[in-house]
This record gives structure tokens, sequence and C-alpha cells, in this order.
């Protein structure tokens, strides 16, 4: 039974629409709506939209050299900063410990310095002296042997003429070998002092080695002081604290041994000059340029309007889901930006061209008709007549005339497709050919 009672509604549903529709054919084509106005005088503009966020004109994020436990941190989130004023302070009990191990290390190398330079001393005196005593020990062995073969020879003559008998001419001739091995022993004594001055080298070489040294310890001890100075960090610019993710008592990591870059410890922003980042759409970059005027907006402040101006145009768009957008920093110039904070969602029109007191006439009034602007204006007797305009600013809305309309004139807008339709969907739609654009 219910089915039944289905099909019956079904089909009483279906009645009720072919009624409907046989009514509204019988009824014929709605005629289109037909209006009149007349051209007015007003400003007029041409602008550009998009979004974009709140940044600052410089944000540091502060790490610390040093590793180790935090024992200092006066300020917090949104605190006023000046530079040099202290913002972090570790635990430099370590530190100072290396300190104390690097001043004893250098102690040592400068005694090893000083013992090294008496040793060349004493080793460089007791050479010459040494010299000089080999250089008189030559020289009477010299004297000596020169005299004793002298007299040896003597004796060989008084030998030879029988004068002086065999053993003393013996006598004299190993008294005269004798002298000249002396001669020998002396000369082998300063080649030994040659060997001396090599030995009396190597503690010169001892002298340059501890003065290494002494250096070596010397730089230890400073960058032992560094890194006991780099226990304490001071802001490095005049600033507002906009993040801080430590505690005091946590342990942070260096942000130079640590290979993951260190913990950092706040964000510093510098909030003297505020800037708005914005994506503009490829379609709408060409109309920017550095020095356009901007009205900035935000939800945060909605009966509120900041001013601002372009300061630069990203020269490389960035392809997101092949829609291509450039980045557009816009100064903000206002003097309440104050009242703006880093990372809010702001909107943005940009002044493309603006006039104060132009003749305007509604987009939908225009037509476009073998490359020629034309309007319907009426004439007595209430027939029309097309005339062509010149066209200067179009906002999407309003078209600026510049030529071809007074205010006296009464322009037809309505009455059926427009001409540009006519002319096929070719993209003349006078809205896009003259530029105009309302934003997004």
């Amino acid at each position: 039974m219910k089915k039944y009672i289905y099909i019956v509604i079904i089909i009483a549903m279906f009645a009720t629409l072919n009624i409907a529709c046989k009514k509204k054919d019988d009824e014929g084509p709605v005629e289109p709506q037909i209006s009149y106005i007349q051209p007015e005088r007003g400003p007029i503009k041409l602008s550009v939209a998009s979004t974009g966020r709140v940044a600052s004109n410089l944000d540091v994020e502060i790490k610390c050299k040093a590793s180790g436990q935090v024992i200092s941190l006066p300020f917090d989130i949104s605190d006023e900063v000046k530079e040099g004023e202290l913002v972090v302070e570790l635990d430099p009990v370590d530190e100072q410990r290396n300190v104390s191990k690097s001043e004893v290390s250098l102690s040592s190398s400068k005694a090893r310095l000083a013992q090294s330079k008496q040793n060349l001393e004493i080793a460089t005196a007791d050479l010459k002296t040494a010299r000089q005593r080999a250089d008189v020990a030559l020289k009477s062995a010299q004297v000596r042997a020169d005299d004793a073969r002298s007299k040896a020879d003597r004796m060989k003559e008084l030998y030879d003429r029988e004068l002086v008998g065999l053993e003393e001419y013996e006598t004299a001739e190993t008294a005269a070998i004798r002298a000249e091995a002396d001669l020998e022993t002396a000369g082998l004594a300063i080649q030994d002092l040659d060997t001396d001055e090599s030995a009396l080298e190597l503690r010169r070489q001892d002298v340059i080695l501890s003065k290494a040294d002494v250096q070596s310890a010397e730089i230890n001890l400073s960058i032992a002081r560094q890194r006991l100075d780099d226990t304490k960090v001071f802001a490095p610019i005049d600033g507002i604290i906009t993040s801080r993710v430590i505690q005091t008592g946590q342990i942070i990591s260096s942000g130079i041994s640590n290979t993951g870059g260190g913990t950092t410890i706040m964000t510093l922003s510098d909030l003297s000059r505020l800037y708005v980042l914005a994506s503009v759409d490829e379609s709408d970059i060409g109309r920017l340029e550095s020095g356009q005027k901007v009205i900035i907006t935000a939800d945060a402040y909605a009966m509120m309007s900041f001013e601002g101006m372009i300061d630069r145009i990203a020269q490389m768009g960035v392809n997101q889901s092949n829609v291509v957008t450039f980045e557009v920093r816009i100064e903000i110039l206002s003097k309440n930006k104050s009242l703006l904070k880093p990372e809010m969602t702001t909107n943005i029109e940009v002044i493309v061209a603006e006039k104060d007191d132009v003749l305007a006439i509604p987009v939908g009034a225009l037509s476009r008709v073998h490359g020629q602007f034309i309007v319907n204006v009426q004439k007595e007797g209430g027939t029309t007549e097309e005339r062509e305009v010149e066209v200067g600013i179009n906002n999407g809305e309003m078209v600026e005339i510049v030529s071809g309309l007074s205010e006296s004139d009464t322009v037809v807008v309505g009455g059926g497709l427009s001409q540009w339709r006519r002319e096929g969907p070719s993209g003349n739609n006078p809205a896009r050919l003259m530029g105009g654009s309302r934003g997004h």
C-alpha cells in the first residue's frame, strides 16, 4: 500500500513541474531592462589589491657561543632592549677553570723558554772558550813541532858529518815526530769544536720550539678567556624581544661547536621600520613600481587604515600550483604603525592611478565596436545614437571619459547584449582591455 502512495506522490510532483514550465513558456522572453544615466564628475582610482603579512625591519636570532646552564634572563617577550645590554648569562664556573688551566700552561711554557735560552747562552759561552783554548793549543803545538823538526834536521846534518852519535840523532827525530803528532791532535780538537757548533744549533732550535709553545699557550689562554666572555650575551641591536624559547636553569648548547646550530635563546626584532610582504599575481605585477602609494588595512583594526609605499618588488616569482606570484615589500609610513605587529595578516590596495575630478560612467554603458569605444546617447525625440568616446582610467566599475561626452548627455544603459559581446568571446571586455582591476 505504501508503495502505491509513493508512486502517486512522484507523479503529482512531475505534473506540477510540467505545468510551471508551460506557464513560463507562455509568458514569453523577459524584456531587457533599460536605464538612463548622466555622466557624473568625481574621483576615480585604479588599484591592485592583495593580502600580506607584517614583517619587521630586522629579526636577529640570539644564540650563545658557549654551552652551559642559563643563570640569568633579564628580559622577557615584548621588552624593549638597547644595544649592548645583557640579555642572557650562563654559569661561568667551567670556563673559569679552563682559563686557570690555560694560565698555568702559559706559565710553564714561559719557564721552559727561559730555561732553553739560559742553556743556549751557557753552551755558546762554553764553545767560545773551548775554541779559544783550542786555537792557543794549536799555535803552541805548531811552534813545538817546528822547533823539534829544526833540531832533528840539525842533528841529522851533524850525524852525517859524524859529529854526533846515532843515539842523539834518533832522540831528536823522535822528539820531532812527537811534536808533529801533538800538532795533529790540536787540529783534531778544533774539528771536534765544529761538532759542538752543530749541537749548539740544536739548542737554538729548542729555544724556537719553546717560543712556539709560549705562543700556543697564549692563544689557548685567549680562547679560554673569550669563552668565558661568551657566557654573557649582549644585544647586538636596539629592538623588541618578539620570542623567548628558554627559561632560567635550562642547559643550552653552543651555536658554534654544535652541529645542529645550537639553541636559539630569543629573537630580537628591529621595529623602527615595519613592512608588509604581499604576494601579487603575475597579471597585476606589471602595473606596480617602487614608490607607489599603498593603503593597508588589518582585521585587528577594522575601522582604521594605514599608509604605505612600495619599497621593493621581487625579480623572481614563486610558482605554487601553477600560480605565479611576486613578493612585494611595502613600507608602512603611518605614525600609528606601531599598532601593527609582525606576522599580522593585512589587506593591501596599491593605488596604480588616481584622479580627483573626472567625468565617468559605469563600465556597463560602454561597448567596443571594431576597436572603438562606443556609448549609446539619447537624442531629442527619444531616439539614440552611437557615439565614439575616448576613455581613461577604468577600475572595473566606473570608467573615465576623456572626450566624447558631457555632463548634459544622457547615456542609455542596457537594452540587449553589449557590442563587445557581439564581437565574440575574444577578450574584448572593456574592463579587461583598459586594464581595469579592483583587486582580489
